[in-house]
């Protein structure tokens, strides 16, 4: 989900190493990231990097209160939704990008549809919200909380909005005498709930609502492909885009004997199979979920004269291994104790298949904090039954329902995850667990 994937890819480190060990921040929670910890972009600053973030930030900021003290509460701590009532927004925040590596920052503080609903630029709020959003829960696509909003910010405005700014930023550094290389960061507020398509990609999806906001999604990477091409920087600049997470979306059907058994299809999972997309193609489950339909997102690239195209990859990597390999890109070491979860990726991006995998192991976790390891075709989620996540069922019992207290799965002959095979091999259970644990229990 949101603010983990963030983390890790950014930092290197998975996410659960830190205060958060399920769930995600909201728009007012404290920095998750620690000041002194490097970040993709303060590393690539220091490499003479000019560094940009442009999107969806949900991270945590420091805010203050309008009675001076600082914002401390987390998501976890409060009941509800704060709404930003009490927050003096004329006072610039701190904890964000600007003080993490980046040079400049143009985005929100986390998801659309959570306060506050305003533009941020660098650490300030570029106009004061000060009117009242009211929550809206008329349709799961419109799903906003309530509070505060600037008089400039509506949600339809976002999306066009971080499609210029980032084109002015790739502009501006095609345009400077130095020619110094770049990083842009674009976590983008689609395809998140609230779904607010504009007008001119309605319709153009032919799948629905929801089919034409991806359009519209689509729409910023190719004017950002546009904007490198035109500026004649495309030939030196790599390319990356991927997801944070799977879709939501997803006309989700029961795949495997626990899921017949409980999965009742009500609310949430009712209004999906309406729409009746395939978000996530074979795979069980959806974002939040620790199964592969949570986890399993594109990866794709563009770097002329380096990867080639046309081609597809089967190796293993993490969003997380983004530190490691711009760190081998450069040349340049990495700070003893920066990305202790980055594994340099780099020979998977290139013309020649990797002589050995280019990560050995990956590691999942859930919006409820269950984890999973994968190596080689296993996947072993530990100590736990059902999704972890959103779907249906979340949690099962094996003292009640029966059956083993985990699941083992082949995924290169059921990568929809149908066949829990953990009775049948022990010795495979064992061995994950114990790597697991040696994971979870390193410092790096």
């Amino acid at each position: 989900v949101c603010t983990p994937t963030r983390y890790g890819l950014l930092t290197g480190r998975y996410s659960w190493r830190t205060r958060m060990k399920s769930g995600v921040l909201d728009g007012y929670s404290p920095p998750l990231i620690e000041p002194d910890r490097v970040t993709v972009a303060s590393f690539l600053k220091k490499a003479g990097y000019t560094t940009g973030c442009v999107g969806k930030w949900h991270l945590g900021l420091q805010w203050t209160r309008q009675d001076g003290a600082l914002e401390t509460a987390d998501k976890g701590e409060v009941k509800g939704v704060r709404h930003g009532f009490d927050i003096d927004h004329a006072r610039p925040f701190i904890g964000g990008p600007n003080a993490l590596g980046f040079d400049h920052f143009f985005g929100i503080s986390a998801s659309l549809n959570m306060p506050p609903f305003c533009f941020l630029q660098n650490d300030r709020v570029l106009h004061p919200p000060t009117l009242k959003q009211e929550r809206m829960r008329d349709a799961l696509y419109l799903a906003t909380d309530e509070g505060v909003r600037s008089a400039d910010f509506t949600n339809f405005a976002v999306m066009p909005r971080f499609t210029g700014e980032a084109m002015d930023f790739i502009e501006k550094q095609a345009a400077t005498a130095e020619k110094t290389p770049f990083f842009l960061y674009a976590p983008l507020s689609s395809p998140h709930l609230p779904v607010v398509t504009n007008q001119e990609y309605r319709g153009k999806s032919q799948a629905g609502e929801y089919g034409d906001f991806v359009v519209e999604t689509d729409a910023f990477v190719g004017a950002v492909l546009d904007t490198l091409d035109r500026t004649g920087l495309a030939q030196n600049t790599l390319v990356l885009f991927t997801s944070d997470n799977g879709g939501l979306f997803h006309h989700w059907e029961a795949k495997e004997a626990d899921d017949v058994k409980h999965y009742k299809i009500t609310g949430r999972a009712e209004h999906i199979r309406e729409f009746g997309h395939q978000g996530n193609a074979h795979l069980r489950g959806t974002k939040a979920d620790i199964w592969e339909g949570g986890h399993r997102v594109p990866f794709l690239v563009r770097w002329p004269g380096k990867t080639p195209a046309c081609t597809v990859s089967t190796e293993l990597v993490e969003l997380t291994d983004l530190l490691a390999t711009a760190a081998d890109i450069t040349g340049i070491t990495l700070p003893v104790g920066a990305g202790p979860d980055s594994h340099i990726i780099l020979p998977a991006l290139l013309s020649e298949k990797p002589a050995k995998p280019v990560r050995e192991f990956a590691v999942h976790h859930s919006m409820q904090g269950v984890f999973a390891i994968r190596e080689g075709p296993w996947k072993l989620v530990d100590g736990h039954r059902g999704s972890g996540g959103f779907s249906q069922p979340k949690t099962l019992d094996p003292a009640k329902e029966g059956g083993p207290p985990g699941q083992l799965y082949n995924l290169t002959t059921d990568p929809a995850e149908t066949q829990n095979v953990y009775v049948e091999h022990p010795d495979i259970v064992q061995r994950l667990t114990t790597r697991l644990n040696a994971i979870r229990d390193a410092v790096r």
